[in-house]
């Protein structure tokens, strides 16, 4: 049995991961500032999130995009950090 000491940190105390290789990302303006949008495959979404445009999940096994900011907001060290997913319709809606 673990203890609370020994259970691993938090994953919003741990440094972003790299996104898989499964594009490039590309620039979009949006009326809050740039954007990367990087395109993510059904076969590499593994996970559920919550899309920010909906509210609705964004299920594994579905096609989506994985959107962050061009630069680092304050205080923090890295926009990845930032990272979304989206589905798809919901972050081409946004203005």
């Amino acid at each position: 049995m673990l203890t609370p000491m020994a259970r691993r940190p938090s994953k919003h105390l741990r440094p972003a991961r790299p996104l898989l290789s499964s594009g490039f990302a590309r620039t979009e303006t949006k009326a809050d500032g740039r954007w990367l949008v990087q395109a993510m495959a059904s076969d590499r979404s593994v996970k559920t999130y919550t899309c920010p445009g909906c509210g609705r999940p964004v299920t594994p096994g579905l096609a989506h995009v994985v959107v962050w900011p061009a630069e680092a907001p304050l205080g923090q060290s890295s926009a990845v950090e930032s990272r979304r997913h989206w589905h798809g319709t919901c972050w081409n809606r946004r203005r």
